[in-house]
């Protein structure tokens, strides 16, 4: 499969507070699941069909008035969010979250559709709408890929570990995947030619699948699946994101798995700059190793 602060308030505080304020808030949230549901199924845009996307991380630093026509980029570094890209939206008329979402599909499919923005900013006020996409500079400092990719793996695991539901699917906990270097090797390499060819892909470039790569490693498998992921930097945002999206959720908790190998690749000239894969494996014989 291919493939983000709750307040708990006080009653007191809310006295004041009209209805229409709770349910302007309640149609952002509205659109933004309705943005990664649109999101996470590849969809007709500008001639041509998108990737399955992963899902957007809500950023309150994204939240602008949608009266301030400040520059956008000024904005940014005022609100501290270092960035390599950003555009906004801004709609006018769209009584609720439905009708804002459906002129976005209707003139704003490419930019929602865009797989090198990994947050997003909904603001509102009455008919009017501001949706504000970035993508940040990386700044984590991450550890060589197999470090991460390890890292990848105990995320995963502690997920893993937990009955959960993915969309309409329920699972429950499953067992601990194992390292393997072989599926580890196979997910650098895609990473690598995500990265270094700026696309973002279960297939390769050369018409290679998850399962092709995994033979050519090495790996003999009686299954094989791949999570991708490209803009997040670090791997807990990765795993947070597969988890909220129902096929990487599925992928990642199904108890078919046993083993998986991990990796990510950076290059500064590509959309999204970092590209992640995680491949799972059940292995066939003495196929692991």
């Amino acid at each position: 499969m291919r493939l983000i602060s709750k307040v708990v308030p006080l009653a007191a505080l809310y006295l004041g507070l009209s209805f229409s304020a709770l349910a302007m808030a309640s149609e952002e949230t509205r659109l933004l699941e309705s943005i990664n549901s649109y999101r996470s199924q590849a969809q007709p845009c500008g001639g041509q069909a998108s990737a399955e996307l992963p899902p957007l991380a809500s950023d309150p630093r994204l939240l602008m008035p949608v009266s301030n026509t400040t520059d956008l980029q000024q904005a940014m570094t005022r609100a501290s969010y270092p960035m390599v890209t950003v555009q906004a939206i801004t709609l006018s008329g769209p009584r609720d979250a439905a009708a804002a979402m459906q002129a976005i599909q209707e003139s704003f499919c490419q930019v929602v559709l865009d797989p090198q923005f990994v947050d997003i900013g909904i603001s509102r006020e009455n008919r009017d709408w501001r949706i504000v996409l970035a993508r940040p500079l990386l700044t984590s400092r991450l550890r060589d890929w197999q470090s991460e990719g390890q890292a990848l793996l105990s995320f995963i695991n502690t997920a893993r570990g937990q009955a959960r539901q993915c969309g309409t699917q329920s699972f429950e906990a499953a067992q601990p995947l194992t390292w393997n270097t072989s599926l580890a090797g196979a997910a650098e390499s895609h990473s690598r030619a995500m990265a270094n060819n700026n696309f973002f892909d279960h297939k390769g470039r050369n018409g290679d699948t998850p399962g092709d790569r995994a033979e050519l490693a090495g790996y003999l498998a009686q299954q094989i699946g791949e999570n991708i992921a490209a803009g997040q930097d670090n791997a807990r945002k990765v795993v947070d994101g597969w988890l909220a999206s129902p096929g990487h959720c599925a992928t990642l908790m199904s108890p078919a798995y046993r083993e998986l190998g991990a990796a990510y690749a950076a290059d500064p000239k590509s959309d999204a700059g970092i590209y992640w894969t995680a491949m799972f494996g059940a292995p066939s014989g003495n196929g692991g190793e």
